[in-house]
């Protein structure tokens, strides 16, 4: 009698839960993509490269510098006394590419994070906005696997650009 008693209940819920999961709409986001894709993040891209464009066109000429003295240093015979002062030229010219190299790269990630941060604010109020129009329950960013038919992230890039314009 117990045995019959599970197996209806067992043959109820199997019924009942499709139908229950039919009534919740997931959706996902793959915000990586998002922020390497939407055509704001490519505007942004190309902004941070106006800006920093120049300081690193400086510090790769510095580089060379850097190298070249290097290279000559190893490639003479010199004197004690102009190679002890070569040495010292070249030792402090590295510290100076080392210390800018150094800013240049805080400046450049301060930057990117910055227009990142703005992107997927953009970005999640694009999502609350089709989340709302579309009667979604929840959406998600992060997951393992993601099926096509809940990917909503072309939508979302979508909602980007026609922001952007």
């Amino acid at each position: 009698m117990k045995d019959i008693r599970f197996l209806s209940l067992l043959l109820a819920l199997c019924w009942v839960l499709p139908v229950a999961a039919d009534e919740v709409k997931i959706g996902f986001v793959n915000i990586q993509r998002i922020v390497r894709d939407a055509p704001a993040a490519i505007k942004a891209a190309r902004k941070l490269d106006q800006e920093f464009g120049r300081r690193d066109a400086e510090l790769q000429a510095l580089a060379k510098d850097v190298q070249g003295r290097q290279e000559a240093l190893r490639s003479k015979s010199l004197a004690d006394s102009v190679r002890a002062q070569k040495e010292k030229e070249l030792a402090e010219l590295s510290r100076d590419f080392q210390r800018k190299s150094e800013l240049f790269q805080e400046d450049l990630n301060l930057r990117q994070n910055e227009e990142n941060a703005a992107l997927i604010e953009r970005a999640n109020n694009a999502i609350r906005q089709i989340a709302k129009s579309e009667n979604f329950d929840v959406i998600l960013q992060d997951a393992v696997a993601v099926g096509d038919r809940i990917d909503i992230t072309d939508k979302v890039i979508k909602a980007l650009s026609d922001d952007v314009r």
